[in-house]
């Protein structure tokens, strides 16, 4: 019994800190507080060819990856409810892919915008 409240606090705290983490990288970049670089943000060449196709590409993204980060509190949330450990498993992991594609998707948009931007 005490093994499974390990895990369930450790599901929470990873999902929430990775939702909170992609919050506030959706809102720094798309406001331009985080900068073009290497380790946060979306990093394809297109974002990563001049600072108006990365700001451009964080604008439009920003929603889908604020989606994503949400999906990770929420997901993180539920590990803490009193249901049986399998619905828990299962529901973080539905959580994690929800995360998962939000960000590919705010990536693939983004990505477009960063090209259209890159064009003007």
């Amino acid at each position: 019994m005490e093994t499974e409240w390990v895990a369930r606090i450790v599901s929470f705290v990873v999902m929430v800190a990775a939702g909170v983490l992609l919050v506030w990288i959706a809102d720094a970049a798309a406001s331009g507080r985080l900068e073009r670089n290497h380790l946060a943000g979306i990093r394809v060449s297109t974002t990563m060819a001049s600072e108006e196709a990365w700001l451009a590409a964080h604008v439009r993204a920003r929603r889908q990856t604020i989606y994503a980060g949400t999906v990770g509190v929420v997901g993180g949330a539920f590990a803490l409810v009193p249901v049986p450990m399998p619905v828990v498993t299962i529901g973080v992991l539905v959580a994690a892919f929800g995360m998962i594609g939000f960000v590919l998707y705010g990536a693939r948009v983004g990505s477009a915008a960063a090209k259209s931007a890159a064009e003007f």
